[in-house]
């Protein structure tokens, strides 16, 4: 009978992976990295673990949508303030804020609890094609 054997935090070797938003749809984007920063494409993957990777993001304000998502798709904030809550549509983020989008499309795409929280931080998302990671030497994102 074999034995299952659990990686410790010491034995999981986390690589960076590098990924050009530019021209990508961003939920299919979003759904290879969130399996990147949990670790699935591992064969050490463990559920209730770390595993993952880290990933950048680059070109976030290049990223596709489909449709009229543009126009149509509204994110909703809310102060705690009664008739406070205010909407923002894409093209908003997209010109003031862009790396929100994969952000917010990444972390939908993550297990609600203190662990995903924690592989949000292995997120690095970047609006242009530069960013400050070359000392890690990443590599291209796994196809999955």
């Amino acid at each position: 009978m074999n034995k299952t054997t659990l990686p410790s935090v010491s034995e999981i070797d986390r690589q960076w992976h590098v990924v050009d938003a530019e021209g990508e749809t961003l939920g299919r984007l979003a759904v290879r990295i969130a399996d990147v920063l949990r670790g699935r494409h591992k064969p050490t993957y463990t559920p209730h673990l770390d595993t993952g990777d880290y990933v950048i993001v680059t070109n976030a304000e290049k990223v596709k949508l489909t449709g009229r998502k543009e126009e149509q798709k509204h994110y909703m904030f809310y102060t705690g303030w009664m008739g406070n809550e205010y909407y923002r549509n894409v093209a908003d983020f997209r010109a003031k804020k862009p790396e929100f989008l994969v952000q917010n499309a990444v972390r939908g795409m993550l297990p609600k609890n203190k662990l995903a929280r924690q592989m949000l931080t292995k997120l690095k998302v970047y609006a242009g094609p530069d960013h400050p990671h070359e000392a890690q030497q990443p590599s291209p994102l796994p196809v999955s």
